[in-house]
């Protein structure tokens, strides 16, 4: 989308020599190519550029239980082997996973997490907990029951605040610019129309994860709700802001009202308008989003977040943190054991270490 003269005014500072400079924060990557488009540095969206769509994250999710291999992949998620190859590409050049060749052969290779990658599982867990609270069939029976070793206590991980441990909301926390505010070259979102209605995201072995990624599994379902935590109600907001194209805009907001994330409410009779508002659910999603957010200030900010947070409650400055609810530890992989709540044979789903029969 073209940039108008009256943004491009705004994005520019005089320098010494009384001649527009853009903003380091620009200047730091390629201006827009025609037709491209400038976003606000933000650490959530750099973070969906790597897990691009729902695939890059169940192929994290797999890679948590074990799965090593090209094979153990596709037979877990029945994934297209193109789309499969994509993404693993991408996660290897992006550091989270780490190709090598597998012992013994001299041909075949193996992904393994590397120390980025593993960082990723406390938003994994975040994901969880919501598909776990909002979208489990079995009220009584959760897919994965969690045990935090440290303690001892069969558990769901909670985000919260590193100053006084505490869970946040977003009704708890105030941001203001950090200092690595400002705004660079958009990397272009996937942007077909996904079908919403499919279910291909929820094959293989029953998956909290896999239904909040239903969801929200795609870049631009992710930007839409940053827009409605930073208070965009009404689609020409949201469409200035991302400058994301109508019908992909109009299907994701279609698609939240479906599944109750937002609530359309009619604030013009004539002509007819209307604004999107978060339901409780859709705020519920500030936990996995915020998770991800610390995710994408550890690794890809090079220490200047966009953003500083605060947390009213406690009146500090923080980092978000997801922690045990019981002795108030942050959680990672190691620290995790879990406990199958169905027959992973029935569904070809391997298990690692990490399995706790009792």
């Amino acid at each position: 989308m073209p940039i108008e003269k009256s943004e491009m005014a705004e994005l520019q500072t005089p320098s010494a020599d009384g001649q527009s400079r853009r903003p380091r924060a620009v200047r730091k990557k390629k201006a827009a190519e025609p037709g491209g488009h400038l976003e606000r540095n933000c650490s959530v969206a750099r973070t969906m550029n790597i897990f691009c769509d729902s695939w890059a994250f169940l192929i994290m999710r797999e890679a948590f239980f074990g799965v090593r291999n090209f094979d153990g992949f596709r037979s877990a998620l029945e994934i297209p082997r193109q789309t499969l190859t994509s993404r693993l590409r991408l996660l290897v050049q992006e550091g989270v996973l780490k190709k090598v060749l597998m012992e013994g052969s001299s041909k075949r290779y193996e992904y393994r997490l590397t120390k980025k990658g593993y960082d990723i599982y406390p938003s994994c867990m975040a994901l969880k907990r919501y598909g776990d609270t909002w979208l489990n069939d079995d009220e009584a029976k959760v897919p994965l029951e969690l045990r935090h070793t440290t303690c001892g206590c069969v558990c769901e991980p909670v985000v919260a605040c590193s100053s006084c441990l505490e869970p946040i909301s977003a009704a708890t926390v105030t941001y203001r610019d950090g200092p690595g505010a400002g705004h660079e070259a958009g990397r272009p979102g996937r942007n077909a129309r996904r079908a919403y209605s499919n279910s291909r995201f929820l094959v293989g072995r029953p998956s909290s994860v896999s239904k909040t990624l239903e969801i929200i599994g795609d870049k631009w379902s992710f930007m839409v709700v940053r827009e409605a935590f930073f208070g965009a109600r009404r689609y020409e907001q949201m469409q200035s802001r991302l400058t994301i194209a109508p019908n992909i805009l109009t299907d994701r907001l279609a698609h939240f009202v479906r599944h109750d994330v937002f609530v359309r409410r009619q604030y013009s009779s004539s002509p007819p308008r209307y604004e999107y508002v978060l339901t409780s659910k859709g705020r519920d999603l500030y936990a996995p989003f915020i998770a991800m957010f610390a995710w994408g200030d550890r690794w890809l900010s090079q220490g200047k977040p966009p953003l500083i947070l605060t947390h009213k409650t406690c009146g500090n400055d923080f980092n978000p943190v997801v922690i045990c609810p019981e002795c108030k530890q942050e959680i990672d992989a190691g620290s995790m054991r879990y406990r199958l709540n169905y027959d992973p044979e029935r569904y070809h789903a391997p298990t690692n270490d990490h399995l706790d029969d009792g």
